[in-house]
């Protein structure tokens, strides 16, 4: 279509500066020449820093072709729009984790389930393929699962009902070819989580009291398989042995590869954010809070340990109660902590915190400085770190420590146990810690596992502890904070829209994920939340009816997330684009004829031939 008199390109884009974004695409569709200033690169360079309200000093992310594209990137491809609720699960839904072909995920829940789904249905539905009840095994609930690298085992950990069950937990490794169980690891405290090494090797924890205060976390290697391996090969190896002080304990483990060179699909300039957010806080004299937009169509230990079990089920049938069903607070044996507190007066306490730093200092192996510098030439280019929650001035986790996994300790062969025991230096020491100064209560790698993403809520600025077992108040609002693996330290550009409500001795985890190019987080204000990681905005609320508890982008395509709930659903999102799609009749394919095609061309150059003489 062709207008009447044309005005001026310089005039009508003019025109567009002034409009909306929706009025723009629908004014280019009037005539050719208003198309083409549609399309304008200033036009939509303008548009996209207006509407988003992104300051204008951050660059366009370096892998996009056009702002035009990038616009439409981020109003289109965020998955906000609910197309599927699973309500297969009888209670609080507490993990979500997708095989990294995409082709399956996995749900935790207080149902003491695990589930399996399947997402590569014809008709693009979610569908249950497989579900096991762990209560045979004494567990209370099921609450992290993780599949190893070829998909081939699911690493499922649960709450055991066992002694003090706020702090025994364990770990079962179920095969994904017929779903049988081969193998079970007591994993204490339940909260440590475990996660895969690699393809046959799991990491777990156990934890030993040392005094009232004072613990020692050990991190052990087991192998998959420990049920039909040789008796004279080790299915399990210690790690590393670190001392805790302060009634804190290890939590939360996760394996980083980190490679040296960079993965060319995340492209992030965190130093330019940085100097461009505090170039716009000077201007404006106000520090820059990012917009939220919400594009979704809604708004002899084991002696012991056995004595303790009889004990604590003795316990539980004579007060008649039942905690599987009961939500548990994120604070490992704080119970042992509070009954020494209460048997012993302040003076022991000091003391026993001075003889835990002189041991510690006595008996903790000194740190290599060239564990996490770079690589040494001959010596390859990754690297592997067993990242963890930890702390030193409270019980409650709020430093992250790192520790560098050396290729010979990747296995279960090696020295015997009574050899490692025997060593003279008892405690390993951390590698490198970062302070978050707040109560850590999530944490997500990236893709290329470059980045560390940590959900935590905030103590006061300038707060001083002089109580351990009172640390500060904490923030209703969740920072989420970026740690370079890369440069071992975080990037001051913490992203804030969710809000958590519970006190600070009662802080909930909140699974968060990663993919290329968003991260997403749960929150106790019953949504979801997506951001863009380059642009530091947030895009979209994800609605539930209760605290939302975990996130999940699909490895295959980011355009695909789920979030579990204690409203007991699994909601399924998908991005604007991906329904639109989806709702689009698919084109019937036209016939084509070959033969008579050829027949038709091939007699037509027949007769042109005759016409022309040539035989």
């Amino acid at each position: 279509m062709e207008c009447g008199p044309f005005l001026p390109d310089s005039l009508v884009l003019e025109i567009f500066l002034r409009l909306p974004h929706d009025a723009v695409l629908r004014a280019g569709l009037a005539c050719r020449q208003w198309l083409a200033v549609s399309r304008d690169e200033f036009l939509w360079r303008e548009l996209f820093y207006s509407y988003y309200r992104i300051p204008r000093s951050v660059p366009r992310h370096p892998a996009a072709v056009s702002w035009y594209r990038e616009f439409k990137r981020l109003f289109d491809c965020i998955p906000c729009v609910e197309v599927q609720t699973l309500r297969e699960h009888h209670d609080q839904v507490l993990h979500l984790a997708f095989s990294h072909r995409g082709h399956r995920f996995s749900s935790c829940s207080k149902d003491c389930t695990v589930k399996l789904w399947d997402t590569e249905r014809p008709d693009g539905t979610i569908s249950l393929v497989h579900s096991s009840s762990m209560r045979q095994f004494n567990w209370g609930y099921t609450q992290f699962s993780q599949f190893n690298a070829d998909d081939s085992l699911l690493l499922v950990s649960g709450v055991y009902l066992g002694p003090h069950q706020s702090s025994s937990g364990e770990i079962a490794v179920i095969s994904m070819d017929n779903y049988t169980l081969l193998s079970r690891v007591r994993n204490k405290p339940y909260d440590v989580f475990g996660c895969w090494l690699n393809e046959t090797h799991l990491i777990s924890g156990n934890l030993h009291w040392i005094g009232n205060m004072t613990s020692c976390s050990v991190l052990w290697l087991n192998k998959a398989f420990q049920d039909i391996e040789s008796e004279n090969v080790n299915v399990v190896k210690r790690l590393f042995k670190i001392q805790n002080i302060n009634a804190s304990t290890i939590r939360t483990v996760m394996v980083a590869h980190c490679r040296r060179h960079d993965n060319p699909d995340l492209l992030l300039d965190y130093e330019a954010q940085s100097q461009a957010r505090a170039k716009a806080q000077s201007q404006t004299g106000q520090e820059y809070q990012p917009l939220l937009f919400d594009l979704g169509a809604t708004d002899s230990e084991e002696e012991e340990e056995e004595e303790e079990d009889e004990e604590h089920q003795r316990e539980m049938k004579h007060q008649g109660l039942s905690t599987a069903r009961v939500r548990q607070p994120n604070v490992s044996g704080l119970e042992h902590v509070i009954q020494g507190c209460q048997s012993v007066g302040a003076m022991e306490l000091e003391i026993e915190a001075t003889v835990a730093r002189m041991m510690g200092r006595a008996h903790t192996k000194a740190p290599d400085p060239g564990l996490l510098g770079p690589s040494a030439p001959g010596e390859g280019e990754d690297k592997t770190y067993l990242l963890f929650t930890t702390g030193s001035l409270t019980y409650s986790p709020h430093q992250i420590g790192i520790k560098r996994i050396m290729p010979d300790q990747m296995t279960t062969c090696g020295p015997v146990l009574g050899e490692e025991r025997s060593s003279d230096e008892f405690f390993d020491s951390l590698d490198h810690v970062i302070d978050i100064h707040g109560h850590i209560i999530g944490m997500g790698l990236s893709p290329d596992h470059r980045y560390l993403y940590v959900n935590s809520r905030a103590w006061p600025a300038g707060c001083i502890i002089s109580d351990p077992m009172s640390p500060p108040p904490i923030a209703e609002e969740i920072d989420l904070h970026v740690i370079d693996l890369k440069s071992l330290r975080e990037e001051r550009r913490s992203l804030r829209a969710h809000r958590a409500f519970t006190p600070n001795d009662e802080c909930f985890f909140i699974f968060l994920d990663v993919s290329r190019d968003f991260v997403a987080s749960g929150a106790e204000d019953k949504h979801g939340y997506i951001w863009d990681r380059h642009y530091n905005i947030c895009l979209a609320r994800l609605a539930h009816d209760d605290v939302v508890n975990s996130v999940a982008f699909s490895p295959a395509d980011q355009e695909l997330l789920l979030s579990a709930s204690d409203d007991s659903t699994i909601k399924v999102w998908r991005s604007p684009r991906m329904v639109r799609l989806a709702q689009t009749p698919a084109r019937p394919p036209r016939p084509r004829k070959l033969l008579s095609s050829w027949l038709n061309r091939n007699k037509n150059a027949t007769s042109a031939n005759s016409v022309n003489g040539k035989p």
